[in-house]
């Protein structure tokens, strides 16, 4: 089984304008495809520190003495780097889809396509997975993770459905959670509209929209002037974040400009509308298909 395709493989890497003897971080390290192409491009002097949350990426990490890998949530990028005597870096990568591994493997909960517990930790060693959040969230918390993160119209209903279900009996798996939201899949699009929940679930599990935040701001910190960040997004809710990070340097968007009507911000934009996979990527790696890369350089 394939552990991972990576997405925007050459497009990512390049965006880091790799200087052979700079330290660089894939915050994202997975099936480990971005560290091994950032390693080709860097001389015995370079250096890569990768980071997982997930115990199975550490079978993917090669053996290279330029490569640190740390089995870490990337929102603890500075204290890591720091911990092993790195005060700067020259560049960040981050992909932020899930890895085929995780999708694939039903017992992780990931996908709607099996019939698995739910689960939809990336560390599996955290506390709370998917089926206590199903079953123990309050109605209005749980239709604000649904609308927000999932951006579900119709979330107050879902959470309502859910906890009349899990009064009855639990929401343990995947297939007892499409059983009990079957009725508010539309026809022909219920494959989107169980991706939604998902994904609303997922980002809550795993506080990632919070871990997104710290680790970019913790980036900006540690990069070097000229130093570069190569994001790879999956969801609009992310690459949101990312367009106004390195467009303003906040995550509001918010415009803050000197006295005569400059933009101040800390990034150089690299590629200002994002690059997508191409036709041939998408038919190589359907999964692919909803990737956005934005690049950016710190001035």
């Amino acid at each position: 089984m394939v552990y991972h395709i990576p997405a925007l493989l050459e497009e990512s890497v390049e965006g880091l304008n790799i200087d052979a003897s700079g330290i660089y971080v894939d915050a994202t390290f997975g099936g480990g495809g971005h560290t091994k192409e950032i390693l080709k491009r860097l001389g015995p002097n370079g250096r890569v520190v990768a980071f997982d949350q997930d115990d199975d990426a550490v079978i993917n990490v090669p053996d290279d003495k330029r490569l640190l890998f740390l089995g870490q949530n990337f929102r603890f990028l500075r204290n890591n780097l720091r911990y092993n005597g790195i005060d700067h870096i020259n560049g960040l990568l981050a992909d932020l889809g899930v890895s085929f591994h995780q999708f694939d493997d039903e017992e992780r909960g990931f996908s709607f396509r099996g019939d698995g517990r739910l689960d939809m930790r990336m560390n599996r060693n955290s506390g709370r997975d998917a089926s206590m959040l199903i079953n123990n969230m309050e109605a209005d918390k749980l239709a604000d993770v649904l609308y927000y993160y999932g951006e579900l119209a119709n979330a107050r209903q879902i959470a309502a459905r859910i906890i009349a279900a899990r009064e009855e009996n639990p929401i343990n798996t995947t297939g007892e959670l499409l059983n009990v939201l079957g009725g508010f899949a539309p026809r022909g699009r219920e494959h989107k509209f169980f991706a939604k929940v998902f994904q609303a679930l997922r980002i809550e599990v795993n506080g990632e929209i919070e871990a997104l935040k710290e680790m970019l701001s913790q980036a900006l910190e540690m990069l070097l002037p000229g130093g570069r960040l190569s994001i790879i997004t999956y969801h609009s809710l992310e690459d949101r974040l990312v367009k106004n990070f390195i467009r303003t340097g906040n995550f509001e968007g918010r415009e803050n400009k000197d006295f005569y009507g400059n933009l101040l911000t800390p990034f150089k934009l690299i590629n200002r509308k994002g690059t997508v996979p191409s036709d041939e990527e998408i038919e190589r790696n359907n999964r692919a298909r909803s990737a956005r890369l934005r690049v950016a350089e710190k001035i």
